[in-house]
C-alpha cells in the first residue's frame, strides 16, 4: 500500500481535521488509562509544530446516533491540555455553527476538540452529508486512529474521499509495522496464536497458515487441536464440534508448507488457582480430572528454536492462563526470548491483541518488541487478511 505521509503536505494555517482515538477507560468520570490520549501527542504536536490548526475527531462510548450527556468528550479537554502543555478548545458539536465557531476561533498551531462525532447517526451509517458536514471545517484529513480502521464510519473512511488524506504519525507507525510483519516479511516467519477459543479465530488461522512458516497454537485452543488428533484432553477447555475444523486446518497448513507446532507436553492442575498444585505431563498422559493450564518445558524448548530460526514474529494471544501463576510460565518465557531476539536485530517481532498486550506487560518486555498495537478488532482484522476500510481510503 502507498499512503502520502505527513512530512509531503502543506501544513501551514490549514485546518487538520484528525481522527483520533479517545475511547478511553473511566471510572467516576475520571480516565484511568491515558495511553490513548499519550498515542495522538506525536501526530498533534507534530501538526502544531508545522503551523496547523488542529481539530480533533473521536468517539466514546456507544451513544447510538443520540445526544447522551454522559457520553461527552467534553472530560477529555482538560486532561489532554495538560499532557500537550497546550490550551485545547472545546466545542459542544462536532459539525455545524457551534463547532465552525470554535475552529475559527484556533490560531496556527492551536488544538481544538470537537464533541463524540457519534452524537450524530451519521457518523456510524457513513453518511455523505454528515462526512461533508465534518469536511467543511478542515484543509486536510488527518487518521490517527487504526483501532478504529475496520468501521467505514464517516470519521473513518468518508472523510478521507473529501479532504487530501494522510495518516498521522501512529497510524503510519502502524502500518509499517503490520507491513514488515505480515505485508512483506522478512522470512522465515513464526506466529504464535494463543487465547482460550478456536471459535474466535478461525478466520485468523486459515489465513496465517497460508504466509507463516512455523505457527505455534498455544492456549485453550490448543487443546481442539489436540483432541482433533485423537489425544485425551482431560478436564481440559475444548471445543470437539470443531475438530473437523481443526483437522481441515492441520491440511492447509500442510499444503502450504506452513510447520505447525502444537504441545508436546503441557501443565495441569485440578483446578486455576494461584500457587495450586502443577504438574507437567507428556499429552499423551493427560488424566481425566486434569486441566491443561500451561504449555510445558519441552514445548517452550521446540518454539523458542522456531524463533531462533526465523527473522519475524507475530504474535496473537497468551500460550497459558497466564493471569493465575504458574501458568504463566511459558507465556513469560516465550515473551522474553522474543523480546530479546528483537532487542538484539535478530528478528521483527509485532504483538496486538488485548490479551497479547496484558500478556507481555506481565512479562514485562513490550518495550523491548519491535511493535506492540493496542488496536484490537482492527489489528485482529488486519490478520485475518480482510480489508480495513480506514486503512483503504489513505490509499493513493
Amino acid at each position: 500500500m502507498t499512503f502520502r505521509t505527513l512530512d509531503t503536505a502543506d501544513l501551514a494555517g490549514k485546518r487538520a481535521l484528525v481522527r483520533v482515538d479517545f475511547n478511553v477507560p473511566v471510572d467516576g468520570g475520571a480516565i484511568t488509562d491515558d495511553t490513548r490520549l499519550r498515542a495522538a501527542l506525536p501526530t498533534i504536536h507534530y501538526l502544531s509544530q508545522q503551523g496547523a490548526k488542529v481539530v480533533l475527531l473521536a468517539h466514546f462510548d456507544r451513544p447510538k446516533g443520540k445526544v447522551v450527556p454522559e457520553m461527552s468528550l467534553a472530560f477529555v479537554a482538560e486532561p489532554l491540555s495538560a499532557l500537550l502543555e497546550q490550551p485545547v478548545a472545546f466545542a459542544s458539536d462536532a459539525i455545524g455553527p457551534e463547532a465552525a465557531k470554535v475552529v475559527d476561533g484556533l490560531e496556527n498551531g492551536g488544538v481544538a476538540l470537537l464533541e463524540n462525532v457519534r452524537f450524530h447517526a451519521g457518523e456510524e451509517k457513513n453518511d455523505p452529508a454528515f462526512a461533508k458536514a465534518l469536511a467543511a471545517n478542515g484543509d486536510v484529513y488527518v487518521n490517527d486512529a487504526f483501532s478504529a480502521a475496520h468501521r467505514a464510519h464517516a470519521s473513518t473512511e468518508g472523510l478521507a474521499h473529501l479532504l487530501p488524506a494522510y495518516p498521522g504519525l501512529a497510524m503510519q507507525r502502524e502500518l509499517e509495522a503490520l507491513d514488515a510483519a505480515l505485508g512483506n516479511p522478512k522470512k522465515p516467519v513464526i506466529g504464535i496464536v494463543g487465547g482460550s477459543k478456536v471459535s474466535t479465530k478461525l478466520d485468523l488461522l486459515r489465513n496465517l497458515v497460508t504466509k507463516l512458516d512455523y505457527l505455534a497454537i498455544g492456549g485453550g485452543m490448543a487443546n481442539t487441536f489436540l483432541h482433533a488428533a485423537k489425544i485425551d484432553v482431560g478436564a481440559s477447555l475444548c471445543e470437539p464440534d470443531l475438530a473437523d475444523t481443526a483437522l481441515e486446518i492441520i491440511d492447509l497448513a500442510g499444503a502450504a508448507g506452513c510447520k505447525l507446532l502444537l504441545p508436546t507436553d503441557v501443565v495441569v492442575a485440578k483446578s486455576v488457582k494461584p500457587g495450586v498444585h502443577a504438574e507437567t505431563r507428556n499429552v499423551y498422559d493427560v488424566r481425566p480430572d486434569d486441566l491443561i493450564l500451561d504449555a510445558g518445558p519441552e514445548t517452550v524448548k521446540t518454539l523458542l528454536a522456531a524463533m531462533d530460526a526465523s527473522k519475524t514474529l507475530i504474535w496473537n494471544g497468551p500460550l497459558g492462563v497466564f493471569e493465575v501463576p504458574p501458568f504463566d510460565e511459558a507465556t513469560v518465557s516465550a515473551a522474553k526470548h522474543a523480546a530479546q531476539l528483537a532487542k538484539s536485530g535478530k528478528i521483527v517481532a509485532v504483538a496486538g491483541g488485548g490479551d497479547t498486550v496484558s500478556a507481555l506487560n506481565h512479562a514485562g518486555v513490550s518495550a523491548d518488541m519491535t511493535f506492540v498495537s493496542t488496536a484490537g478488532g482492527a489489528f485482529l482484522e488486519w490478520m485475518e487478511g480482510k480489508t480495513l476500510p480506514g486503512v483503504a481510503a489513505l490509499e493513493q
